[in-house]
């Protein structure tokens, strides 16, 4: 009965695969919140500086692109399901990688690690598409935020005190632990491969031939853009949030503590959705943008002030969450149902563009200015993304 009081709260009573997606997600996200904290504050280590450690991740991205656009070409080789098993291998042989702590080898690590969610991402997006129907991803997508960002909530001060008290490799292990726990429940649940989507029985499909057919579609490249500058806050967040807290004296657990803090902002989801519903997406995005925007340029403004900084980015993440209330939405209700599993490959490369594309800005600016012009560039391109949300569907 508590299950299905939550499902009704949620408002996917009616949606009987909802929940099972959910559990999925909300696994997924707990392993990628455990080391999201400890990850950056370990390359800071490592590597002795934000610019440095913003090249190595920009290297890392750059490889997790090419696993991105892979997918595609491994779900027609292999099927979706041992695409699942191949991110789950890569997320343990991650967890060895980073625990070890050797610079290459950490980078090593920092790939695995993004190629293993790329292909959690990819597969999961393709089930729900098959199992839920397309007119109510509108409403599955705040759930599907609002699990998945619980992880992020508990994930982050998570893993800072399972490393302070177990060592840095504990939130890396918790996390290959999670994954195949996830690879488990997807098992238990044995959803079905769309027949539209088998093993291969000619030659696989090119991966760059469908970037021309993608982004000759207005709607899906505004989705994708959109996306991208979503991404990209999240991404300068979790990487620069605790680069700031630990340069600016605060230590590691109140950087844990900042990055579930403004994590908690998802839970918000459910509600911008309903606010969206009432008001319009277009709207609801067009705000989200200008005030995510503006918070993060008061948090180069004050930045000499750490715990006032701090108050501006937890600020400026409550207001991302209007956008994420939207999630992935406008792509859902843009792609056309027979070309799903070629057009989602090329969409999931936002994340990869938001890995790839701010920490090779912010390694360039941080050859010559401090670490609060990463933030005026943030708060710049929420800006330049409030004006190209004009562009969404009035209808939406």
């Amino acid at each position: 009965m508590r299950g299905l009081h939550l499902q009704v709260w949620l408002g996917v009573a009616d949606l009987p695969n909802a929940m099972p997606f959910a559990v999925l997600y909300g696994l997924q996200g707990l392993a990628r919140g455990l080391p999201l904290t400890i990850l950056p504050l370990t390359a800071l280590e490592i590597m002795g500086s934000a610019q440095q450690v913003s090249i190595l991740y920009f290297a890392a991205s750059f490889v997790g692109l090419a696993g991105s656009l892979s997918m595609p070409l491994l779900v027609h080789l292999i099927r979706r399901r041992r695409v699942v098993a191949l991110g789950t291998a890569l997320l343990c042989l991650a967890a060895v990688l980073l625990s070890l702590g050797n610079g290459v080898v950490f980078a090593a690590g920092l790939t695995c690690f993004l190629v293993g969610f790329i292909a959690f991402d990819i597969s999961f997006n393709l089930y729900m598409m098959d199992h839920i129907p397309r007119q109510e991803f509108g409403r599955f997508e705040p759930v599907r935020v609002l699990f998945m960002g619980s992880g992020f909530i508990i994930g982050p001060i998570g893993g800072i005190w399972m490393a302070e008290l177990l060592g840095r490799p504990a939130p890396f292990i918790a996390m290959a632990v999670l994954a195949c726990t996830v690879y488990a429940v997807f098992l238990y649940l044995r959803f079905s491969d769309s027949k539209a989507i088998q093993a291969a029985k000619s030659s696989p499909p090119n991966p760059l031939r469908f970037f021309p057919h993608f982004f000759v579609q207005p709607r899906l490249r505004l989705a994708w853009l959109l996306a991208v500058g979503r991404s990209s806050w999240w991404a300068m967040f979790f990487v620069y949030g605790p680069i700031y807290c630990v340069e600016a004296g605060l230590g590691d657990t109140v950087a844990g503590l900042v990055v579930s803090a403004g994590s908690f902002a998802v839970m918000l989801c459910p509600f911008w959705a309903w606010i969206g519903r009432r008001w319009g997406i277009r709207k609801l995005l067009i705000v989200g943008y200008i005030a995510s925007g503006l918070g993060s340029l008061l948090v180069a403004l004050v930045a000499g002030s750490p715990w006032l900084g701090v108050s501006m980015f937890l600020i400026a993440a409550f207001a991302t969450s209007m956008i994420d209330g939207a999630g992935n939405m406008l792509f859902l209700r843009a792609v056309h149902p027979y070309e799903r599993a070629e057009m989602t490959s090329v969409f999931a490369t936002f994340r990869d563009t938001s890995q790839i594309g701010p920490p090779g800005i912010f390694s360039l600016l941080l050859t010559t200015f401090a670490l609060p012009a990463v933030f005026v560039a943030g708060g710049l391109g929420m800006l330049v993304m409030a004006w190209y949300a004009r562009y969404v569907p009035r209808q939406y």
